[in-house]
């Protein structure tokens, strides 16, 4: 593990931070490219950037708060201002409202944007999760004696039993994600119907992976996060659902 590139007197810059303003890049660079290529408004690209930053990294970090209420209790300073400690539903929840924010008081349809959108949060996730697997920061699974299980003796949340790399496991599946939307962006689809297959698709890859983290099961065997991403693929399947509905009644 690699938590930490150096460290300067109190300055310190670590992995996950590089990782996760990489994957902000990727993204950009990727919803750009796609806001171009669907005629959409470019100057709406930087400020939809900064406003889901923004947004995302609020929804995540209120998220884990709220999921950690011993740990809110007794540091409520700490746990805000820590480098590590997010949520994922939580930050997709934030960077999505966010942008609908934006999108609306610029009196833009939300369609298109969210599609272009797609393809890049599966690619800025991959790096997402490269930050955690360097950082060590406890995102990995159960233990495993499988030959590529591994150890974290290095880690934010240290770990000398071999275990589950779940991070790695989420960087391949969010790579074929991408590759996934990356081929099916150019189809003839109505406005939302790719964003719906993301969240279907973000929504199935996370209920997999939960099976061999250390999360503790909620409600009827299944963990917090499993219950919301059954809720995340059924509201993606009904936006694709409605999108293809919506198209049909304007034919008519």
């Amino acid at each position: 593990m690699w938590p930490t590139l150096f460290k300067i007197g109190p300055l310190e810059l670590g992995t996950f931070g590089v990782m996760a303003a990489l994957g902000f890049l990727a993204a950009y660079l990727v919803f750009r490219a796609e806001v171009k290529r669907l005629g959409l408004q470019l100057k709406l690209c930087s400020e939809l950037l900064l406003s889901s930053i923004i947004g995302g990294l609020v929804g995540a970090r209120i998220n884990f708060a709220l999921e950690y209420w011993d740990v809110l209790i007794t540091d409520p300073v700490g746990i805000f201002w820590s480098r590590y400690g997010f949520t994922w539903y939580g930050g997709v929840f934030g960077a999505a409202l966010a942008g609908i924010i934006v999108l609306k008081v610029r009196k833009q349809k939300l369609g298109r944007y969210f599609d272009a959108c797609a393809p890049a949060a599966a690619l800025g996730y991959v790096f997402g999760r490269a930050g955690c697997q360097l950082a060590g920061d406890g995102d990995y699974g159960v233990p495993s004696n499988l030959p590529w299980a591994m150890s974290y003796p290095r880690g934010i949340v240290p770990t000398l039993e071999r275990v589950h790399p779940a991070p790695v496991y989420e960087m391949i599946m969010y790579l074929a994600i991408f590759f996934v939307l990356w081929r099916l962006r150019r189809l003839e689809k109505p406005p939302g119907w790719l964003f719906g297959v993301f969240l279907m698709l973000a929504g199935i890859e996370r209920f997999s992976v939960e099976f061999v983290r250390t999360n503790e099961p909620l409600w009827l065997g299944l963990t917090e996060a499993q219950l919301v991403s059954v809720g995340v693929a059924i509201f993606g399947g009904a936006l694709v659902v409605f999108s293809k509905a919506r198209l049909a009644r304007r034919a008519v």
